[in-house]
């Protein structure tokens, strides 16, 4: 983990359970943090609007969070080959976990985006980025490793000015030896509480007769993040949000 005395970090954050916990405890931390958000042609778009309410809770808490930086990278969604970002190609559902790379696998995903967080980390003088990503309750997905985390660590050690200066950005995953049931308990624990009713998860979220979207129940990332929260003995809020911020469309 970073030195105490460096207290500025980005964070990619999507609007989710993880990333959103990662943001906690870097403000748990005393981080100054930086939230980076990225579109890129995701079929779940319901994500973004909830990062938004996510960014405004913690400034409503007055913790050390800046407005968040987004980018629209819509263009990788042409790349294909994830069912998350063509609507051709149907998200799995009650599928078993783990056991095969699964078409939800956006090719190259966590290495763009890790490319940007560092580019936006040195603009901005953060010695941090933050990535929500886990290595136990997880999709099976190759850039949520370890030795991948590490190697992008290296990446980040001989790629900025800053790492030539003998100041390297360092890249954090504080959830990668979690399950979500940790996660969730981490979460719980931090002042203030990470707000998981305004978190979303679902890759393939269903409209409402009257407005928004309601999660499938039914992917990978709904199966998970129930599991967590039954085996951490908490109600999970988010079922009885309305989602009426969402976009109107989850069209890519």
């Amino acid at each position: 983990m970073a030195k105490e005395s460096t207290k500025k970090a980005v964070v990619l954050m999507s609007g989710g359970l993880d990333s959103t916990t990662v943001v906690g405890l870097l403000l748990q931390r005393g981080f100054k943090v930086f939230p980076l958000s990225i579109n890129y042609g995701q079929r779940h778009k319901a994500e973004l609007e909830s990062m938004k309410a996510i960014v405004k809770y913690y400034q409503d808490a007055k913790t050390s969070i800046e407005d968040v930086m987004e980018l629209n990278l819509t263009d990788i969604a042409k790349i294909g080959g994830s069912a998350l970002t063509d609507q051709k190609i149907a998200v799995p559902e009650n599928k078993e976990i783990g056991k095969d790379i699964p078409i939800t696998y956006v090719p190259g995903r966590n290495t763009i985006f890790l490319a940007l967080a560092l580019a936006y980390a040195e603009v901005k003088d953060c010695k941090v980025v933050g990535i929500g990503v886990n290595n136990l309750d997880y999709s099976g997905y190759p850039d949520c490793r370890p030795d991948y985390i590490q190697a992008m660590i290296g990446v980040a050690k001989l790629s900025s000015k800053r790492a030539v200066e003998g100041r390297p950005i360092l890249i954090e995953a504080p959830l990668i030896s979690m399950d979500k049931k940790t996660i969730i308990e981490v979460g719980m624990k931090c002042n203030p509480k990470v707000p998981y009713h305004l978190t979303w998860s679902c890759y393939n979220p269903k409209h409402k007769l009257t407005g928004g979207y309601e999660p499938c129940g039914k992917c990978d990332s709904c199966v998970l993040r129930a599991k967590g929260f039954r085996e951490a003995g908490h109600l999970d809020m988010a079922l009885k949000e309305e989602k009426s911020q969402a976009p109107t469309s989850t069209q890519a």
